[in-house]
């Protein structure tokens, strides 16, 4: 017993500079451009950018999950395509009492969890034990990100599974139907301290997407599909080295959006997500996303039947062999679908803008993601890009490499 006094703090020394190393090590290959000592500090953001949530214009609508049906949820939000944020949807999640970081840390001390790409497109992974370490005292301009799509087929990992529940409005899953191994990565758990985030994008495929915070807070602001790719994107140049990164956006972009000049029509819907709440993002809509504080939540992307037809259109233009698959899916199990992938005019304009794509990201290390022209297999390069995650361009590894490489999230 007298020795545990003096045992702590060297043990506690050695495990801080472990920490240390590896978390260096994680992000010389993450950011390999954020050379010397204070790359990852030099813009001063934690100084420069105010996190306080009392400056959200939060004007989004909210329901009740006790309340909204889900045939409602259809009716008012997700066939006009409008988003909202649904509360109460985690009462009775077991993950609103074990997603707490220290209880995390205790349950996947040594597993690792994807928080970027090397410039080779391989995963960059870094044990919880130490992002939880990392997270305490971050002021990195735009932190690394717990983005791991993997979580459910690893043995350890997968166990966040059992901790929450799909939403009642979501359980539509189309893609299932082309296999779990040939479908898109669909899923992510989601860690990161303040500052982090995902850049400005839209989701993948025409897909939708939710996003329930199970911890911290964050801020959104969503863009209608109308809106210029131009205007959402702005000038990259004055955002130098994180011209990708949501904190960047929020400091130099945002700003314009507020301006009396901002046409109206392109006004964006801006939330403040608090613990326990779930957005949706209906597909074809600009987002970007920045935590506020520690955040831990999980997010999907989803085909359901409103929105199928504009997915099928989309995964044929886009992802052509993984459409084939999927109809012969649909065909012997939903042929009611495969009517209606029939039915869609391929040659026409399916309404939406295609996903979006850039250079790179540090902060949203989803898995993979295609743009609308790439296929399945061979592509030089991927855009990552999930519900939440911002889309970034990397060169394709070989499938057989790693299993979370695969396209589209």
């Amino acid at each position: 017993g007298s020795l545990l006094p003096t045992r702590i703090p060297y043990l506690g020394n050695v495990m801080e500079r472990r920490s240390r190393k590896r978390i260096r090590e994680a992000k010389e290959r993450a950011r390999a451009e954020l050379k010397g000592e204070d790359g990852w500090t030099r813009c001063n953001y934690s100084r420069r950018f105010d996190l306080s949530p009392s400056l959200v214009n939060d004007c989004v609508r909210r329901e009740s999950a006790f309340r909204l049906s889900e045939a409602e949820f259809i009716e008012k939000y997700e066939r006009p395509a409008i988003p909202v944020v649904i509360c109460e949807t985690t009462k009775v999640w077991p993950a609103a009492r074990k997603w707490k970081p220290e209880k995390l840390c205790r349950r996947f001390r040594n597993q690792p969890f994807k928080c970027g790409e090397d410039d080779d497109g391989y995963s960059v992974k870094v044990k919880m034990k130490y992002f939880v370490e990392y997270v305490k005292e971050c002021e990195d301009d735009s932190p690394l990100y717990i983005f791991d799509a993997s979580y459910g087929e690893h043995p350890k990992k997968k166990k966040l599974l059992n901790d929450y529940k799909v939403p009642k409005y979501f359980t539509d899953d189309l893609f299932k139907f082309a296999g779990e191994k040939r479908r898109p990565p669909y899923r992510w758990f989601v860690m990161g301290p303040a500052r982090s985030g995902t850049g400005i994008h839209i989701d993948p495929l025409g897909t939708s997407a939710w996003n329930t915070l199970v911890m911290g807070h964050k801020r959104w602001a969503l863009f209608p599909p109308h809106t210029p790719k131009s205007m959402v994107k702005g000038c990259r140049d004055d955002m130098r080295p994180h011209q990708d990164e949501a904190v960047a956006w929020f400091i130099h972009i945002y700003p314009n959006t507020q301006m009396p000049t901002w046409p109206q029509e392109y006004k964006p819907v801006e939330i403040l997500q608090k613990a326990g709440e779930t957005v949706f993002v209906p597909g074809g809509w600009w987002h970007v996303v920045i935590n506020l504080d520690l955040t831990v939540a999980v997010t999907q992307n989803f085909a359901s039947v409103t929105n199928f037809p504009v997915v099928w259109h989309k995964t044929v233009r886009g992802r052509p062999k993984l459409s084939q698959k999927w109809y012969a899916a649909l065909k012997e199990k939903r042929p009611d679908l495969a009517a209606v992938a029939d039915s869609v005019k391929l040659d026409e304009s399916c309404g939406l803008p295609s996903s979006s794509s850039s250079s790179s990201s540090s902060s949203s290390s989803s898995d993979s993601s295609s743009s609308e022209g790439s296929t399945s297999d061979s592509e030089a390069a991927v855009t990552v890009s999930s519900g939440e995650g911002s889309p970034r361009k990397k060169k394709r590894r070989k499938m057989h490499q790693s299993p979370d490489s695969s396209n589209s999230r």
